[in-house]
């Protein structure tokens, strides 16, 4: 190795000690969500299709990032070199050092080497499977109600979603001053393709409308979720995977024998793993480039892995919306002309 790349080498580890503090740095438009750092793209564009990990597990290393509309990854070296538009390594080498002489900010308590060395509790798997275990169950809660106010119906057996009455939030910089520290909220189970529950995905509600809480970040998830989703009957060699857990029961409200997974954002659709018996994957689409994008790394991977792929695509910007302006018939006969032949007679596609 030279001389050259031991040193980017030596500074990719120092910048990933302060991973969080470089993301503000260099990609202030970007947000912190769970375990990761979101924005739209390398040059800091607002966002979520590039993501950048601030805490280490086996999925990965601190400061790994990879954007779900382009296939880029690296390590904050090269995040900072493409941010910067640098022609030589050198350049990137130099702006590097600069920036670890900067002193770090003392309100940021995630800079610290010893921080992303012992990741906090509060975002582990470990936690994110004990605030499912002390949810309550989904009928009759307030969850079901927002449910329903978005035309969801089948709520009666869906085992990975729950209802906690009084979820932790954790107010961020574009919260309004006063931002409650709890509210009701929607308890969704991320699991593998075995089933083994991997993190929690939660979805803050506002106890007086039932919608969901007005805050800056109404979704976030916790424990391990790239390449995990939240699951709605098991798979074996066909799926329909999408992006939110309300585009994908909205699909259930008309399709709901056929196996389903909510990988939360486009972002970890494009990651979503695939069981190891699966043999044709629906994409259930959102009309947007980060859900364009993501269709586009799929068909790349499934191709590799001999999965068929086919595209679902809504009328309007999502499924929900579909399913809320124009009812579960008219959505049931559009997602059966999209179907393959064999799928038409094997899974059920019922009107409402």
């Amino acid at each position: 190795m030279s001389r050259i790349s031991t040193r980017a080498a030596e500074l990719s580890e120092r910048l990933a000690q302060s991973a969080q503090a470089v993301c503000r740095h260099y990609l202030p438009a970007g947000r912190r969500e769970g375990r990761y750092w979101m924005i739209g793209d390398v040059a800091g564009t607002p966002g979520r299709s590039l993501y950048v990990r601030l805490f280490e597990t086996e999925r990965g290393a601190i400061g790994n990032w990879v954007d779900a509309a382009t296939g880029e990854h690296g390590d904050l070296v090269d995040l900072i070199r493409l941010n910067q538009r640098h022609g030589r390594l050198a350049d990137t080498i130099d702006e590097a050092e600069r920036f670890l002489s900067l002193p770090l900010s003392g309100s940021d308590d995630t800079n610290t080497g010893a921080a992303f060395a012992k990741p906090t509790r509060a975002g582990s798997p470990t936690a994110a499977r004990r605030l499912f275990a002390a949810s309550k169950p989904l009928t009759g809660s307030l969850a079901a109600t927002y449910l329903r106010s978005r035309s969801i119906t089948r709520v009666s057996d869906l085992p990975a979603l729950r209802f906690h009455p009084r979820c932790y939030y954790r107010p961020n910089e574009d919260d309004t001053p006063g931002t409650a520290g709890a509210f009701p909220a929607l308890i969704a189970a991320v699991t593998d393709s075995d089933g083994v529950q991997t993190g929690t995905h939660r979805t803050w509600l506002d106890p007086s409308s039932g919608m969901k809480a007005k805050v800056a970040s109404p979704r976030r998830a916790m424990g391990n979720i790239l390449g995990n989703a939240v699951r709605f009957g098991l798979a074996d060699d066909v799926l329909i995977a999408g992006e939110g857990i309300e585009t994908m029961l909205s699909l259930r409200e008309v399709l709901p024998t056929m196996p389903m997974a909510a990988a939360t954002s486009s972002a970890h659709l494009a990651a979503i793993l695939f069981p190891p018996t699966l043999r044709r994957l629906y994409v259930a689409r959102d009309r947007d480039a980060a859900g364009d994008a993501a269709f586009g790394i799929l068909t790349d991977r499934a191709q590799v892995s001999g999965i068929e792929l086919l595209s679902l695509m809504p009328d309007l910007a999502d499924f929900n919306d579909d399913l809320r302006h124009h009812g579960a018939c008219a959505l049931g006969g559009r997602v059966r002309l999209q179907l393959h032949e064999q799928d038409r007679t094997r899974f059920t596609v019922n009107c409402g």
